[in-house]
């Protein structure tokens, strides 16, 4: 047994491929088998996919970094629920891709934000957050207000969306650029914002 565990040490070659083995190993009894569970693969009730709006919202989220001090993930222990509301469950993210699970919380979880605060609240959060809140340490996002949101990819995107599975019907994809036509940046966002985590939102 020292013997082997010398080789193992001494060896690299040896270490990469047991750890690769052990990983794998892992991977088939950890994740394999919840591929086939129904409760991570099909959505809760009441989850619905993004509308055009949301989704271009959606990508303005991820384009400014708000995952990066926001998680969209509730744990499930009293303090989480207490302060957020139904801890998060696989079923609300299958629309998602990706997910915004994160795990980063310089602000708070925005995973149940969805009508929890008036579209205006939120607009002038954006323009400066010291106004709704003091203490916040988050950036302005004034230009979201003077940029359009880009209708023009967002038929295209729920197409492609639609080919991992999200069911948008043809009816939606076409009037996919008249819904986001117009609308700035922080419409789109907002919309994205006020979308999060209805399904499960009042349940506890």
């Amino acid at each position: 047994m020292e013997k082997i565990q010398k080789l193992i040490e001494e060896k690299v070659g040896y270490l990469i491929v047991l750890t690769l083995m052990v990983i794998s190993v892992a991977a088939l009894v950890e994740i394999v088998p919840l591929m086939f569970l129904k409760q991570t693969t099909e959505p809760v009730a009441g989850v619905k996919p993004y509308t055009a709006l949301q989704l271009a919202g959606r990508d303005i989220y991820i384009r400014e970094g708000c995952y990066n001090c926001h998680s969209q993930m509730i744990r499930p222990f009293r303090a989480e629920t207490e302060r957020y509301g139904h801890y998060s469950v696989a079923g609300e993210s299958v629309y998602d891709h990706p997910f915004q699970w994160g795990s980063k919380r310089t602000g708070p979880d925005l995973a149940r934000v969805g009508g929890r605060y008036s579209d205006e609240w939120h607009r002038v959060h954006m323009m400066n957050p010291r106004d709704v809140v003091p203490e916040s340490n988050m950036p302005s996002f004034p230009w979201l207000a003077k940029n359009l949101a880009d209708a023009a990819i967002v038929p295209g995107k729920m197409e492609a969306l639609r080919k991992v599975g999200v069911p948008y019907t043809d009816a939606e994809i076409a009037a996919a650029a008249a819904e986001v036509e117009g609308k700035s940046e922080m419409d789109a966002l907002i919309a994205y914002l006020q979308g999060l985590g209805l399904a499960l939102k009042n349940t506890r």
